[in-house]
């Protein structure tokens, strides 16, 4: 995960462009906006990224960098 990958995304589009994003990446659809990434994999990486932390950010009134640090510590957790 390249963090200023999700930055931009959180930054340029609402949560539903990225829900159709992931759902474009999912089906093997054409990217309609930019995501920056390797391949589909880190690609879609970032696309969950900026979506939890944007619910973070909507949800929880945190800011960005709070909202990246309880993403982490959640894939810390899953990979623990």
């Amino acid at each position: 995960m390249k963090i200023p990958a999700v930055k931009q995304l959180v930054e340029m589009y609402p949560v539903e462009v990225l829900r159709k994003a992931e759902d474009d990446l999912v089906e093997e659809r054409a990217l309609e906006i930019e995501v920056i990434g390797e391949d589909e994999g880190e690609k879609l990486t970032h696309i969950y990224a900026a979506i939890f932390i944007l619910d973070k950010m909507q949800q929880e009134n945190m800011d960005f960098k709070t909202a990246l640090r309880e993403y982490t510590k959640k894939v810390r957790e899953s990979i623990s």
